[in-house]
């Protein structure tokens, strides 16, 4: 696969029927959704689920996404959508990119980049990163991304 950066998280995603919006083919707030769960499985792999995000009193929460959607899906279409850590400041903030490729043909779909914030789950404000999310994320963090959205 053709990745925009070395060493990718990747997830199978299939277009479902419920995936496709009146135009006929997968509606843009589904991509968020399939950003989010690429996401959440690449912090699981890393050892920080919602058990230990509970336990720690702090999430990682979204301040922003950017997108820029460049080619339609359709259902029944197989796709892989990667992620990489690009940058923390190891406080409060990190990065994430993103590239949702169509393998048949190697098409990039999409490309994203989101940042989110640490928070404290009990009172959803913005708190330090504990240690386990410092060491935990930025055992995946990458070189800067090459592509600026």
């Amino acid at each position: 696969m053709n990745w925009d950066m070395p060493n990718p998280f990747v997830i199978d995603i299939k277009v479902g029927a419920d995936d496709i919006d009146g135009l006929g083919h997968a509606n843009n707030a589904v991509y968020v959704s399939w950003l989010e769960r690429c996401a959440w499985r690449h912090s699981q792999n890393l050892g920080l689920d919602l058990a230990e995000y509970r336990r720690l009193d702090r999430a990682m929460a979204v301040l922003r996404h950017e997108i820029d959607y460049l080619a339609a899906a359709y259902e029944g279409q197989e796709l892989q959508m990667a992620t990489w850590i690009v940058e923390s400041d190891q406080r409060l903030k990190m990065d994430r990119r993103f590239q949702l490729v169509r393998p048949e043909d190697g098409a990039t779909l999409l490309r994203a980049k989101t940042t989110f914030v640490c928070i404290e789950l009990s009172s959803g404000r913005p708190k330090r990163m504990p240690t386990e999310f410092v060491e935990g994320y930025g055992q995946a963090l990458q070189p800067p991304f090459p592509l600026e959205l």
